[in-house]
């Protein structure tokens, strides 16, 4: 009876009361229910979210725990993810579990301590169950995170950290567990919390009034930082070894623990430990041998801040000391090959006012003489003055452009066969997205099978979509039909429409009248793309077809003429129809060229309307590329379309957008198209017509540079590996890519400038004239600029980099060529300077660039002027390496 009572109570959701009926269970009783809870554990995961069983969830979580006489049943059964949702309270596990032993009690406490933290077990079960066996701590993450913001949260439990701490009966053990387990994320760092009521305040104070071991603590920090980490877990343990506010002993006792946190922490804790080691060098607490040890580190480091300090530092010592030369000077020689030449002209000064020291030191300057050799070509010129006349070999080596091998075309695949082989390729574009020829390859193979087996493909594809939100979408909530009225979301509609999840009537709702949305400058080629979708949903449920006639050839969406010819003869055998959005792709997609002749006779003698209307369009004239006219708006540079007369006329109005004119100023900046996974399509829409897509998306270009916006650029190594001219538009892209804020954006655009240089598409003279003028204009900053054309040049692009930079300087230096002495330069401008000077002597330029005498000449020794007359020197002298 207590039994069925106890499953009645369950199910009314009464816990107070299961708790009271299992008080007087003894274990056979209790496992005797198990079946019953385990059945309406299954019923309640199928329930939806408003049924009245979900009360049911804290009672069974309790009960269900309780009767597992096991102690890894009942730690299974707690942490279980579907009962997490509607959880007991600690306090009901802590009532139902207290009558077990202490061992069993500790052993479910340690199971459900190892837990991940993502488990969620709240920590004050853990720690109640701890106490009530009076088992050792665990210091599992789960446990540690647990405790630590059990500590932290003084506003829900009263009192302060440090109040709290002191009254804990393992803080020796927890602190310890602290620093060696706790993974600091951004949310576990900001409860770290500031100022007196801090945990930083809190371990000082202990620390300081000897209740925790200040030797350990100071030593737990250092070996945190020396573990490294992401930033926020670095900032944590750095504030609190700063609040431990260490003495110059114990300072000087962990020099090596310094000289390696300089070399290879983080920049904020290398910055710390380089100002402890300057301090001790100064000192003179620090011996030449570490400093030079720990200055070979640091100078390899690519913040320019730390390694300027460094030289600094080094030449502190120096001045103060010239007889340690011999083992600093090699040191100094490490920056030799410093990537940045203005750090490599620091060391070379500072080994200029230094080196006289060296006398009988031979086998030191061999070692300099051997580091020289890293230098780049126009400083490298003075170090044979430094070091001797002959000292390095001065020959100039011929420069050879390195550039990325050129993308090759790469046919498809023919349709997968089976069906089995088919869902595999579904399920990895779902997870992936896949590129155009996986898209396409699995496009046709659903369509083949639908018209083959429908059947035996909806069966295949079952598990692969069990997943999906909508294949068990709740139908009193979920609108599938208004989610696939608005978009077709990839071959997603297609699958749904098999397995009967979207309506007819929206099917051709949307065949008709197109999407729901739009009217933005993407619309064109996205409502181009989405039309065949819609189109394909559609005739699967009523009227098969055999094939996709718009399949490509190759993967960058070209589809050979014979190839299509073949298709409609076999459409035509079938007696099938033709989709009207897939016939008007294909003829998009048909290379027209002078090949296309004989397959254009072919077409004409099917007899059918398709086979007439594909003869005509490969006899056209083609593919032609609208006018276009440049117009600004604000900042940025635009351009405009004219109407292209061939994509309209017996073309389906969806494609005929592709065809009408482009404007700035009339089409909507709103824009729906957030998924970037559609946009590599877009090129395969219209291939040979590059420059159609890129007028369209040169907008979200602009915004990357502009307003920061994120992943805009994603879409530049697609253009520049497509197909047809790569004119204004291109090239515009590539411009505000290159001056884009986020680095993924700007090595997007490196890539497409490398590749577009490789497949010699590349115009330097319009792509270096573009980036002057946007630059001028404040569109793009010198500095993100410089970025991104140091990254193309450290490839090996040397002479393509300097071919752009030689286009786009004229326009910046200009400003300055009115008045030398007063002319503001654009900030940046200096970076830009030494990109260019670094390209133009590792590739042996030559000839005069306007305005740039003007810049060398002006006064000061700012890095503009330093770096105008070294490209100078560079243009006229020549020191190609």
């Amino acid at each position: 009876m207590s039994g069925e009572a106890l499953l009645k109570a369950v199910r009314a959701g009464q816990t107070v009361e299961a708790a009271g009926l299992l008080d007087g269970m003894t274990d056979a009783e209790r496992r005797a229910c198990l079946p019953g809870l385990r059945e309406l554990r299954k019923e309640l995961r199928a329930a939806r979210w408003s049924e009245s069983s979900r009360m049911a969830g804290p009672a069974l979580h309790a009960a269900g725990a309780a009767c597992h006489t096991g102690a890894a049943g009942a730690a299974n059964w707690i942490a279980a993810a579907d009962l997490r949702w509607s959880q007991a309270s600690p306090g009901v596990f802590l009532h139902v579990l207290g009558d077990r032993e202490p061992d069993w009690l500790g052993d479910v406490a340690h199971r459900l301590a190892e837990r991940p933290v993502s488990s969620r077990i709240p920590y004050l079960l853990l720690s109640g169950l701890v106490r009530l066996a009076g088992c050792e701590v665990p210091t599992t993450d789960a446990y540690v995170e647990g405790w630590f913001e059990h500590i932290g949260s003084t506003w829900h439990h009263g009192g302060t950290v440090v109040e709290r701490l002191r009254q804990d009966p393992h803080l020796d053990r927890m602190i310890a567990a602290l620093f060696d387990s706790l993974e600091v994320s951004g949310r576990v760092a900001w409860l770290f919390g500031d100022g007196p009521g801090s945990w930083y305040h809190a371990l000082a104070q202990l620390t300081g009034e000897g209740t925790l071991d200040r030797k350990v603590i100071v030593d737990a920090c250092v070996a945190r930082l020396l573990r490294g980490g992401v930033p926020a877990d670095q900032r944590v343990f750095l504030k609190l070894l700063t609040c431990l506010d260490l003495t110059r002993d114990e300072q000087r006792e962990r020099s090596a623990d310094w000289t390696a946190l300089a070399s290879e922490a983080t920049s904020t804790v290398a910055w710390h430990a380089q100002s402890v080691l300057a301090s001790l060098s100064l000192d003179d607490e620090l011996t030449p041998r570490r400093l030079a040890e720990m200055s070979s580190g640091v100078l390899f480091r690519t913040e320019k801040k730390l390694v300027r300090a460094q030289l600094i530092l080094l030449g502190k010592v120096l001045k103060r000391d010239p007889s340690t030369a011999a083992e600093l000077l090699p040191a100094v020689a490490q920056a030799f090959g410093h990537e940045d030449t203005e750090v490599q002209e620091r060391a070379l000064k500072l080994m200029e006012r230094h080196v006289a020291a060296l006398s009988g030191s031979d086998g030191v300057r061999e070692q300099l003489v051997e580091a020289a050799a890293e230098l780049s070509p126009g400083v490298r010129i003075r170090a044979e003055r430094l070091l001797g006349a002959g000292a390095l070999d001065s020959a100039p080596a011929v420069h050879q452009e390195v550039l990325p091998p050129v993308p090759e075309r790469t046919r498809l695949a023919p349709a997968p066969v089976s069906a089995a082989e088919l869902a595999e390729e579904v399920g990895a574009l779902l997870a992936s997205g896949g590129d155009v020829a996986a898209f396409e390859r699995t496009l046709d193979g659903l369509v083949r099978h639908a018209y083959g087996d429908r059947d035996g493909l909806v069966e295949a594809l079952r598990p692969v979509v069990a997943r999906r939100w909508w294949a068990d979408a709740d139908p009193e909530y979920a609108h599938v039909h208004e989610y696939f009225r608005e978009a077709p979301y990839g071959v997603e509609v297609i699958l749904a429409t098999l397995l009967g999840h979207v309506p007819m009537e929206t099917l051709h709702s949307a065949v008709q009248q197109g999407p729901t949305r739009g009217n933005c400058r993407h619309d064109a080629l996205s409502r181009a793309f989405d039309a065949r979708l819609w189109e394909v949903a559609y005739r699967v449920r009523a009227e098969p077809l055999p094939f996709l006639l718009a399949t490509p050839t190759w993967d960058t969406g070209l589809l050979e003429p014979e190839e299509l010819v073949d298709r409609l003869t076999a459409y035509r055998r079938l007696e099938a129809r033709p989709g009207t959005a897939d016939f008007a792709q294909a003829l998009l997609r048909v290379r027209r060229d002078d090949r296309a002749t004989a397959a254009a006779v072919r077409a004409r003698t099917l007899g059918s309307p398709e086979g007439y209307r594909l003869a005509q369009w490969l006899t056209a004239e083609g593919p032609d590329l609208p006018t276009t006219r440049r117009r600004t708006s604000g900042v940025r540079i635009l351009l405009e379309f004219g109407e292209l007369e061939e994509i309209q006329g017996q073309f389906p109005p969806e494609f005929r957008r592709l065809g009408r004119p482009l404007s700035v100023f009339k089409d909507r900046w709103y824009c729906p198209h957030w998924d970037e996974a559609d946009r590599q399509h877009w090129s395969a829409v219209v291939p040979g017509r590059r420059e159609l897509v890129a007028a369209r998306v040169l907008g979200d270009l602009s915004s990357v540079a502009v307003d920061d916006s994120r992943r805009g650029a994603a879409i530049l190594p697609f253009l520049a590996e497509a197909d047809g001219e790569a004119g204004e538009a291109v090239h515009l892209c590539v411009a505000y890519g290159l001056g884009a804020r986020h680095t993924e954006d700007r090595l997007s655009a490196v890539d497409a400038l490398l590749v577009l240089a490789a497949r010699g598409q590349l115009d330097a003279e319009r792509l270096g004239g573009d980036l002057g003028q946007l630059v001028r204009r404040g569109a793009v900053k010198p500095l993100r600029l410089a970025e991104a054309i140091r990254t193309a040049a450290a490839t090996g692009a040397y002479a393509t980099v300097w071919s752009v930079l030689r286009n786009a300087l004229p326009v910046l230096l200009a400003d300055l060529a009115t008045d030398a002495s007063s002319g503001t330069p654009a900030r940046g401008l200096g970076d830009l300077l030494t990109v260019a000077a670094d390209c133009a002597e590792r590739s042996g330029a030559r000839g005069d660039l306007s305005h740039l005498a003007q810049a060398a000449e002006r006064r000061g020794s700012s890095k503009l002027v330093t770096q105008a007359r070294r490209l100078r020197t560079a243009l006229t002298q020549g020191v190609a390496a």
